[in-house]
C-alpha cells in the first residue's frame, strides 16, 4: 500500500491524497448518485482486502472505464469495470498501471453518471 500510495503520487502528482468512504483516494470529481445527491468520489482509490488489493479508477475514455480497456496489459490481475484487483505488486505490470493512472487524471468520470 505504501508503494501504491507514493507511486500514484509521482506518476499522477495533480490527483491530490484525501480519504473518502474509508479508503485513501487521489484526487476526486462530482458525482449524483442514484439517490440524486451530489457527493465527490475520488478518481483513484486504494483498499486492502483480506485476499487482494483493489485499486479503484473512477476513469471514463470513449465511453468505457479506463481499466476494462487495458485489462490484458494489466499482468495477471482480475479487472470489473474500474476495479483492478490483485494479490502480489509483482502480478502488475507497472508501466500499463502508470498509464492508467494518467489517464483517470485526465478522464475522471463513472459510466453513465451525470
Amino acid at each position: 500500500m505504501e508503494f501504491l500510495h507514493t507511486f500514484i503520487q509521482k506518476v499522477a502528482p495533480s490527483l491530490s491524497p484525501n480519504f473518502l468512504y474509508n479508503m485513501p483516494g487521489y484526487g476526486s470529481f462530482k458525482y449524483k448518485n442514484y439517490k440524486k445527491e451530489n457527493l465527490r468520489w475520488p478518481i483513484i482509490a486504494l483498499a486492502s482486502q483480506k485476499n487482494y488489493i483493489s485499486v479503484y479508477v473512477c476513469a471514463v475514455k470513449d465511453g468505457d472505464y479506463v481499466a476494462e480497456q487495458y485489462k490484458d496489459e494489466l499482468g495477471k490481475v482480475s479487472v470489473g469495470k474500474s476495479c483492478i484487483r490483485f494479490k502480489k505488486l509483482e502480478d502488475v505490470n507497472l508501466k500499463t498501471l502508470e498509464k492508467v493512472i494518467k489517464l483517470a487524471a485526465k478522464s475522471p468520470g463513472l459510466v453513465g453518471a451525470e
